[in-house]
């Protein structure tokens, strides 16, 4: 079992305890030199979200209503990706494999609330039980800083179970917030946002003056509104400005990513929340710190997995805990955008065994290069994409590449055996003579549980 650590915030301060960190008199010195980090993840904000194109080839691909001078300038200083995705189309998988490195497939944390009783539909697959509980056993990005002497906090949307961020390296939080925020709130990015980002500059000025390299997660609660992510702008200002006081600007990452895509925020990409076409995992990356330079682009194909080792390579750690599926991007951040990432296997890979917003039924695809297959489990159709000429994917070209076909979809089936990936199953109860049902939304827009499902509507909220 993992040692709980606590919190208070009183009158705006954060009171740390002593947190008791492995070897730490051996680290302090050496650690005191290691760069700190801020890690920022939108919710539900898609591909063309931001207010400035994420691919030069794609000017058009931005969000013309909205006003965000602090991303431009997080943008212009430092490195966009513009291929990079989120782990899963939904919101508690991409989270989870963004703290562990490892895919939501491995974790067998492939959605959100699934398989609860009233919410099977009539399909003619059945969605296996999947976890909405990171398991203990897993080692967070935190917990890996942690043990090297960083300070660690994590601050709004939580949403990967019900225990407390500190049994997963944040004992600086303000709770296992889901959708509804603390209060269980409609909205809670309204109030929500100002308030985390006061709690984060509290956290990092304190640990700046102490002199103690720092791990920042600060989570965006889901919004449609463009306000709220001008209220994020607003956050992100204050950091840098935090930052700026302190002298930490040249020795601290910002790194901004969001868990998955959304309907009218992915043009020109297809598809959106819930589906593995490239509007439902496509989203932006922007990467600014020491040694990156400044407006530059990386057109690698990378994934929400490639972060935990990306960080803690940018951190100087030399091990990384078993099973971890993502690759360091600092040869990538290091070279201008250009070079190769080194994974365990070739290929970026998704799984999502549900049926979800209209998206097809349960499916599985695979990114190599400038291909992308997805198979729907259904019917059993393959589709094959030149996402590269094609990033809409219309034109499927499956039936004139037969061998690129077969060997992307043999990659892709022996991953989901090699990590015991689980699977639809037929439904037993589906009845042909009734309307099929695959728009199963699971999931409220709020009331996401507050902290630990407190309130009325515990474990809620699915985006």
């Amino acid at each position: 079992m993992k040692k709980v650590l606590s919190f208070t915030l009183l009158g705006g301060c954060l009171l740390l305890g002593n947190t008791p960190v492995k070897n730490a008199q051996a680290h302090s010195q050496s650690a005191a030199k290691r760069p700190n980090f801020i890690v920022i993840e939108g919710e539900g904000h898609g591909w063309s979200s931001l207010p400035f194109a994420q691919d030069p080839k794609s000017p058009s691909a931005k969000n013309n209503g909205v006003r965000m001078p602090h991303f431009e300038a997080l943008a212009q200083g430092g490195m966009r990706f513009s291929q990079f995705y989120a782990a899963s189309p939904r919101c508690t998988p991409s989270r989870a494999a963004l703290l562990t490195g490892k895919s939501p497939a491995q974790l067998h944390m492939t959605f959100v609330n699934e398989g609860r009783q009233g919410e099977v539909g009539n399909t003619k697959l059945r969605a296996p039980q999947t976890s909405t509980e990171l398991a203990e056993r897993e080692t967070t990005i935190a917990e890996l800083l942690q043990s090297e002497g960083y300070a660690t906090a994590h601050f709004g949307k939580w949403h990967v179970g019900r225990a407390n961020p500190s049994r997963h390296g944040f004992p600086v939080n303000d709770g296992p917030n889901n959708n509804g925020g603390p209060d269980n709130s409609a909205d809670p990015s309204t109030e929500q946002t100002p308030l985390t980002g006061q709690k984060s500059v509290t956290f990092i000025t304190e640990q700046l003056k102490a002199g103690k390299p720092f791990y920042l997660q600060l989570d965006q609660y889901a919004s449609k509104e463009d306000k709220a992510q001008e209220d994020m702008d607003k956050v992100l200002g204050e950091l840098m400005q935090a930052l700026k006081a302190q002298n930490a600007e040249s020795n601290t990452y910002i790194l901004y990513t969001t868990d998955h895509g959304t309907p009218g925020r992915n043009f020109p990409l297809r598809g959106g929340k819930g589906h593995v076409l490239e509007g439902g995992i496509r989203v932006p990356l922007l990467v600014k710190g020491p040694g990156i330079a400044a407006n530059t682009t990386s057109n690698v194909p990378a994934t929400g997995v490639d972060l935990f080792p990306t960080i803690a390579s940018l951190a100087g750690l030399k091990s990384l805990p078993t099973g971890i599926e993502g690759g360091s991007l600092l040869p990538i951040l290091k070279s201008g955008g250009t070079g190769v990432v080194k994974r365990s296997r070739e290929g970026l890979f998704f799984h999502f065994p549900h049926y979800d917003f209209d998206n097809g039924g349960p499916a599985s695809a695979i990114v190599l290069g400038n291909w992308k297959l997805i198979k729907f489990y259904e019917t059993g159709s393959v589709q094959l994409y030149d996402i590269a000429k094609d990033p809409s994917e219309r034109t499927d070209v499956a039936p004139a590449q037969p061998e690129k076909r077969a060997d992307l979809e043999k990659r892709l089936t022996d991953y989901l055996k090699e990590i015991n990936a689980q699977f639809a199953t037929i439904n037993p109860d589906y009845d042909p003579s009734k309307p099929t049902e695959t728009n199963i939304k699971r999931g409220g827009k709020g009331g996401g549980g507050g902290q630990g499902g407190r309130k009325k509507g515990q474990g809620g909220g699915g985006l």
